[in-house]
């Protein structure tokens, strides 16, 4: 349930009120906003709870149970957005952001390389896979460690935060020493135990839609996370499976909307694997942004049909260069900009 405390009511009220709870047997999570500061209840006895009479407390305008399963994800504990910062850039709020970079890490010269590219362009971090979950076990797997260490080189000369997927909960601190942002991959989205892991990370945590997960289920994987204490999660739709064959997967950006009145939590769009077309890319990124996505992820290299994985769907440098001017022109009629990162020039 939450608890509304009235408007002007005193810290030491509040501070008394979620001392009560805890005591009681509860956790609690505090939300402060403009006009309102909300307490939220999660676990323990709802009859020790009624027992408490928290309607009859100092500073408490209302009561209201929750009939949701995600608690902490939910717009009701926390009604104002979830701005979460990164690296000089932020995702959610009126700014647009933007990852890029290549599927995998595929040798150190190259993902600089494409580094330079995603730093000109103005995008505000570099994605990459160190570690790769692929369907064939006979498929590039990606260079591990090594991987990581290419990826910090090109955040120390191109200034770029890194955000690239950790599989596996005992490679959470390898990967957490590295990244600055942990992304968990479709097939991973239910994975509890590694949610739970990267739960106790202080990184942000970008968390893919499962391939064909509903969105409350999306939703619940997020609530894992944040029940462990880490509050800074990114939803990214990601396209899901249906009976369609004419593209890798369906885009469901009906899915933007619905989440993002159901949560405070950003929400970003990977139009890359949403679509699996190459010549496709660039027209799902601008209806992401039309759609009220908070940013996308999206695959480019310098050399697309070179690439080791995922080459169909990887754009290049003018495809990437079309796509940037026109999100920022679609972003402008909504309202929202889109920043370019620091040393961006037109390529």
């Amino acid at each position: 349930m939450i608890i509304v405390m009235k408007k002007g009511s005193s810290e030491a009220q509040v501070t008394e009120l979620m001392e009560r709870v805890r005591t009681a047997g509860f956790g609690v999570h505090l939300s402060r906003g403009e006009e309102r500061t909300i307490i939220g209840v999660i676990g323990g006895d709802r009859r020790v709870l009624a027992d408490l009479n928290l309607e009859a407390t100092a500073g408490v305008e209302r009561v209201t149970p929750i009939s949701k399963p995600y608690k902490l994800v939910s717009r009701d504990f926390h009604p104002e957005d979830t701005v979460i910062q990164i690296g000089d850039a932020t995702v959610g709020g009126t700014d647009l952001w933007v990852g890029a970079g290549p599927c995998s890490v595929e040798g150190q010269e190259l993902l600089l390389e494409t580094a330079q590219l995603v730093r000109q362009g103005g995008a505000h971090a570099l994605r990459a896979g160190a570690f790769k979950p692929r369907s064939s076990p006979y498929s590039f797997q990606g260079l591990g460690e090594t991987g990581l260490q290419y990826m910090a080189e090109a955040r120390e000369q191109f200034g770029l935060p890194l955000v690239t997927e950790v599989m596996d909960t005992r490679d959470v601190e390898l990967v957490a020493r590295y990244a600055d942002v942990l992304q968990i991959g479709t097939r991973n989205m239910q994975n509890f135990s590694l949610l739970k892991e990267v739960g106790k990370s202080d990184k942000p945590v970008l968390l893919k839609r499962g391939m064909s997960a509903t969105i409350e289920e999306w939703l619940m994987a997020a609530e894992y996370v944040m029940s462990e204490g880490n509050h800074n999660v990114i939803l990214c739709e990601r396209g899901i499976r249906t009976f369609e064959t004419a593209t890798r997967n369906t885009l469901d950006l009906s899915a933007v909307v619905v989440a993002k009145s159901l949560t405070h939590l950003p929400v970003v769009v990977d139009p890359s694997h949403g679509v699996g077309i190459r010549q496709h890319v660039v027209a799902l990124a601008r209806a992401a942004v039309a759609a009220g996505a908070d940013g996308v992820l999206v695959e480019i290299h310098q050399r697309p049909d070179e690439a080791k994985s995922d080459a169909a769907q990887t754009i290049g440098p003018s495809a990437y260069q079309q796509m940037m001017h026109e999100m920022a022109a679609i972003a402008e009629v909504l309202g929202r900009r889109l920043p370019l990162a620091s040393h961006a020039h037109v390529l």
